[in-house]
This record gives C-alpha cells, sequence and structure tokens, in this order.
C-alpha cells in the first residue's frame, strides 16, 4: 500500500469523530486499510460500552473516572457520548458537577490533546485567523468562559476550560446536539491565581489577569470574530466574575444569539424548581418569604427571574421585590452599603426598615439575624460559602415555617452551604430540599442548569432564534416547574433529561416565535425531537 494510504488510516483513527476503534467491521478494515493497526477482535459500540464500564467500576475516584472519561472523548467521541447517553446519572457527575471542579484545579495535570480553542491575549490579533479552521465550519454552540469564577472555586485560569468542555458535554447528552456543531473557548487573559501561574505544569498565560478597556476590546474583538464567522451561532456565557458577567449579557445579549448561564440558566432552574416546590406546600408564589444567600451573578440573576415571576402573579414591582431579602458577604444588602452592583442596588433594604432588628458581633445583619427577623418559606444559597446554613439558621427558618424551601445550590459539594442530610434532621423531615451538586440523599432533588440550557439552546436553534429573551427563560421555568417529580424529590429523574430538554425546548421555541425574534412562525415537538443526535456509528 502506498503511505499516503496508510497515513490516512492512521488519521482516520486519530480524529475521535471518525474512530470507531474494535467497531470498524472486515470489510471497513479492507477498503480503508485498518489491517494491523486495530486488534483483529471486532467489536459493536455495545460491548465497547461495556469494556469502558468496567475500567471506570475498577477506578479508586471519580476524579480518575473524570480524567479517563476525558481521555476517551478525545480518542472516540462516539463511544464517549454512547456511553454518558446509556447511564445519564451515573455519568453526568462525572463529566461535569461535581467532579468537573477537581477537573479544572487539575487540568494542567491532565492536559493530553487539544480540545476546543485557547484564545490567549497575546493572540488577540490572531483570533479570526484562528476561527477559521475549516474543521470548525459546524459550529452551531460555543460555550465560552475566562476561568475567573469557576463554581465556587473562583480564578482557575486556563483551567477553567474544563468548564465549556462539560457543559458541552451535556448540550450533546441532553440535547442531542451532534459533537462536531459545538465548541468549547476559553478566553486565556491571564489569571491572578499566583499559584498557579508559579505552577511549572500550568499551560495557561503566565500573566495576571487584563483586565479594563483591554479587557473589553479583547473580549469585543472575540464576539466581532464570532459573528462573522457563524452568523446564528448561540453564545453561551459561562463562569465569569460577577461584573464581567452581568457587563457582558447586557452588552452582546441583543447583538447575537447568547445568554449566561450562571445568571440565566441558574435563575430558571432554581424559580422552576421552587415553583414545584410550593405546589407540594399548597401555597402561592405570593406568599413566600424569601431570603436570598449570595447577590453575586447567579444570585442577583434568580432575584431578577423571582421578580419576573412575582410580577406575572398580579405584584407590581416595587412589591415584587419587598417579597425578597438578599443577603451577602456584608449582611443584608442596605441601600447606603458602597460598591453595590447595580443589581443589588435593585435588591437593597432601607435602613429604617430594619433599624430594630438585631445586629451581629460585628454590627452588621448577617443571615441568621435576617431568618429571625423575617421567618422566610424559601431560602436559597448561591454564595460559595460552606456551610452557611448553620443548624440554627435551619431551625430558626422551622419554627416559623411547616414546610420551608431550602436550597443550597453552591458548587461544588465541597461549597454548599449545607449538607442536605443536615437539614432534613434539622427540620425533622419537613423541608423541601435542593442541591446544586448530588449528594445521593432520598428525596432531595439536585437543582441542576442541565434541566434549562440544553433545552434553551435546542429551542433557540430550531427556529432560528437572534436572541434570547427573558421570556424565554421564564417559558423554561414555569414548563420546569410543572414536570414536578415522583416522591419528595421536585423535578423529573436523569434519565429522563432528554425529554426534559425537548418540552423545555418546545416551549422556548414558541416564546421565541411570540416575542418576535423567531424566522419561524410554528414549531411542533416532532420537529424539535428530530433535530436530536443521538450516539451511534455511522
Amino acid at each position: 500500500m502506498p503511505p499516503a494510504f496508510h497515513a490516512a488510516a492512521r488519521a482516520l483513527l486519530s480524529d475521535p469523530l471518525t474512530n470507531k476503534g474494535t467497531a470498524f467491521t472486515e470489510a471497513e478494515r479492507d477498503r480503508l486499510g485498518l489491517h494491523g493497526l486495530l486488534p483483529p477482535h471486532v467489536g459493536t459500540l455495545e460491548s465497547q460500552i461495556a469494556r469502558r464500564r468496567r475500567v471506570l467500576d475498577g477506578m479508586a475516584d471519580d476524579f480518575h473516572r473524570y480524567a479517563f472519561l476525558r481521555e476517551l472523548q478525545d480518542s472516540n467521541e462516539i463511544l464517549f457520548h454512547a456511553l454518558v447517553q446509556a447511564d445519564l446519572p451515573r455519568m453526568l457527575p462525572l463529566v461535569y458537577t461535581p467532579t468537573v471542579g477537581a477537573g479544572c484545579e487539575r487540568f494542567s495535570e491532565i492536559w493530553r490533546k487539544p480540545r476546543g480553542l485557547f484564545l490567549s491575549y497575546p493572540n488577540r490579533e490572531r483570533i479570526a485567523d484562528i476561527l477559521a479552521d475549516p474543521a470548525l465550519d459546524r459550529v452551531r454552540v460555543i460555550v465560552v468562559s475566562d476561568g475567573e469564577r469557576i463554581l465556587g472555586l473562583g480564578d482557575q485560569g486556563a483551567g477553567g476550560m474544563g468548564i465549556p468542555i462539560g457543559k458541552l458535554a451535556l448540550y450533546t447528552a441532553c440535547a442531542g446536539i451532534h459533537p462536531a456543531e459545538v465548541l468549547p473557548i476559553l478566553l486565556d487573559v491571564g489569571t491572578d491565581n499566583a499559584a498557579l501561574r508559579d505552577d511549572p505544569l500550568y499551560v495557561g498565560w503566565r500573566n495576571p489577569r487584563i483586565r479594563g478597556d483591554d479587557y473589553d476590546v479583547f473580549v469585543e474583538t472575540f464576539v466581532a470574530a464570532v459573528a462573522e464567522r457563524w452568523p446564528g451561532v448561540l453564545l453561551q456565557w459561562e463562569d465569569f466574575a460577577g461584573y464581567n458577567a452581568h457587563n457582558l449579557l447586557a452588552h452582546y445579549r441583543n447583538r447575537l444569539l447568547s445568554f449566561n448561564d450562571d445568571i440565566q440558566g441558574t435563575a430558571a432552574t432554581a424559580v422552576g424548581t421552587l415553583l414545584s416546590a410550593i405546589r407540594r406546600t399548597g401555597a402561592s408564589l405570593t406568599a413566600q418569604r424569601i431570603v436570598l444567600f449570595g447577590a453575586g451573578a447567579a444570585g442577583s440573576g434568580v432575584a431578577e427571574l423571582l421578580v419576573q415571576a412575582l410580577r406575572a402573579e398580579g405584584l407590581d414591582d416595587e412589591s415584587a421585590r419587598a417579597r425578597i431579602w438578599a443577603v451577602d458577604r456584608d449582611g443584608l444588602i442596605l441601600s447606603d452599603m458602597p460598591k453595590l452592583t447595580l443589581p443589588q442596588v435593585r435588591l437593597a433594604r432601607n435602613r429604617a426598615e430594619v433599624a430594630g432588628w438585631a445586629r451581629d458581633a460585628d454590627g452588621g445583619i448577617g443571615l441568621l439575624e435576617t431568618v429571625d427577623a423575617v421567618r422566610p418559606t424559601v431560602l436559597i444559597g448561591a454564595s460559595g460559602q460552606a456551610g452557611a446554613f448553620t443548624e440554627a439558621v435551619v431551625r430558626a427558618m422551622t419554627a416559623g415555617c411547616a414546610r420551608p424551601v431550602i436550597f443550597p445550590l453552591s458548587n461544588p459539594v465541597s461549597r454548599a452551604e449545607a449538607h442536605p442530610a443536615d437539614v432534613l434532621a434539622w427540620t425533622d423531615g419537613r423541608a423541601l430540599v435542593g442541591t446544586g451538586s448530588p449528594f445521593g440523599v432520598a428525596g432531595v432533588t439536585q437543582v441542576n442548569n442541565v434541566y434549562i440550557f440544553p433545552g434553551v439552546g435546542l429551542g433557540s436553534l430550531a427556529v432560528g432564534a437572534t436572541r434570547v429573551t427573558d421570556g424565554m427563560f421564564m417559558s423554561a421555568a414555569r414548563a420546569l416547574g410543572d414536570m414536578g417529580g415522583a416522591g419528595e424529590t421536585l423535578l423529573p429523574p436523569i434519565e429522563a433529561l432528554r425529554d426534559v430538554a425537548v418540552r423545555i425546548a418546545l416551549v422556548v421555541a414558541r416564546a421565541a416565535i411570540a416575542d418576535g425574534v423567531a424566522n419561524v412562525e410554528t414549531v411542533s415537538e416532532e420537529q424539535i425531537a428530530a433535530l436530536m443526535w443521538a450516539a451511534a456509528y455511522d
């Protein structure tokens, strides 16, 4: 055989989108020159899945399972997605939260092969050329991060690439977006994590973070290049720090089809789960007293969607905001506090309103003091502060509420505001509990954004939406709340996520049509389901 034939055969096996490993048939091996490059056994996708499951079962911990699955994705992408889709409850915690947190922290240690794009600040003049790669012609969904606020772990620099990679694996697993149509991107603008910059294994740009005008111009160059390269692409902003998260969303949401999952996806998931929970309590949304602990990007996003939902129930804006008390690192947010962000200003209470409230040791109004005064029916954590929902806080809440709704949502597990088993014990089993990460506690709901963002993306693409509106997210939240769950769980089981994505996509698509941002006039569930790819060899 000529050398070119051998080279083509090796290239076929080296490309994760074309490599089938032992599943190449005898006829394919003859035609493609694969004899000798593969063992003689001819397998099936099912037998390959069984082999990988056996390997996973023999591993000592979830981090090594995560690393194994990342290598599998980089060698045989069809098999990787087939394995994930075959067992979503087991695989999702391995490819995303909570294990992805360790994957980001140890990203430089396990990096092996290129996946996605690292757009570093020193290469800012080359962005358009980098995006021009013909291998990227099919891209329809991009998830991008700058690695500054990874879960509750802070600045992970280039290690933040683990988040876009993981999110896009879920787009494929749950929404059926073909793996050739997704692109993870890390905007490497440096890191303020000195330990990373000093680590000889660190793969990112060893420089303090670029900020201010230089950062803004860099991101603008990136967005302009994306819009030119892929008109109609869906761009999902992921794990940007608070100010940048809000600023980028406000600046670009009307220029291209984009949304911020930490702000909008988290909000829709939390509000949808809350709607399911209060249906169990028999009370109305407008009757709730809601304490929100953590008013960064995620927490303020939850608050704004809650205000939208309360207004839809008949309250005016002032009355809706009066149902929410926001507590951040300096205590209950008050209007005369310095350096409040705009979302925090909208949540701030007047000091006169709390004149008679108890103070903590530092003279502020902390979480416990707020709970004592408000007697909330709902407590939502988006702070990244492990253990913040103490026994005293939970018992104080329970004293004034028969069926408290308590959501310690921060990820990963190590940053959760409380362990759900403790919450159930402290409330004598009366609480309706939702967590951001899986804990394996019976009756506890995982309030994971994976219930929302795959369907939002699929629905947006299905109707050729030009932007993602607030109405589309509100529709997604209401649809999720209507789905409910079995027993004490508030959402459908993880194994139903593909069905959930179709239902969310349908209401999102119809909301896009109603909001005048779609390129079609009608859409059906069958049309959306027909767009979804399932992992199988050609």
